[in-house]
């Protein structure tokens, strides 16, 4: 299986590394594509000193990433930007409302974009999780647009009926349905009806 995963420069990075660590530990191929506001974003909410020019997924992740590759957003040459290369999925995580308006209007001026419209145009899965609130009238405007276009909205909102104990298990409340949503299987959670 090949994904390509985005980060964008929305709050709610725990929710892009998360998915990230699932997929590689699934040994799922992912082509990684970071913003430059996603990695200063993850500097203030997870700690993490990244540089764009010599992106290191492992620190990222802290844990091996044989099966991820990072592509830097400006290469546009990069496979995720090709109708012609194969994948079964994507998914912006967490999506910012920069970066979802841009994919709505059609402005494809980066990799990240570019890949997302490929996505759409090709009408393969593409998962878009924003992370924001309140939602302005614009903010529904190109979320029920890029709906119709054929991408799953999938806030980051977490659920509770499975009795979270830790920010992790909330999280994986999020991150277990975007995996469904991609096909990958999954035991993050417990599904309603199944013992928690």
């Amino acid at each position: 299986m090949k994904t390509v995963l985005a980060l964008t420069g929305a709050s709610g990075t725990i929710y892009g590394i998360r998915l990230l660590r699932a997929l590689a530990d699934r040994q799922v191929h992912v082509d990684l594509i970071v913003s430059a506001r996603a990695v200063e974003v993850i500097r203030h909410e997870q700690g993490l000193e990244l540089s764009l020019d010599r992106f290191d997924v492992e620190r990222l992740l802290g844990q091996a990433a044989e099966t991820v590759t990072f592509h830097h957003p400006a290469d546009l040459f990069a496979p995720p930007a090709s109708g012609s290369a194969h994948y079964d999925g994507m998914a912006i995580v967490p999506c910012s409302m920069g970066t979802l308006g841009r994919v709505a209007a059609g402005v494809a001026d980066d990799l990240l974009t570019r890949s997302a419209d490929v996505f759409l145009k090709e009408r393969r899965k593409l998962v878009l999780a924003p992370r924001e609130t309140p939602l302005s009238a614009i903010h529904l405007d190109n979320l029920t647009r890029l709906s119709a276009a054929g991408a799953t909205i999938l806030p980051c909102m977490p659920s509770f009926y499975t009795h979270p104990q830790t920010v992790e298990d909330l999280v994986d409340t999020v991150v277990g349905r975007i995996l469904d949503h991609l096909g990958v299987e999954h035991q993050l959670l417990p599904r309603w009806g199944e013992a928690s």
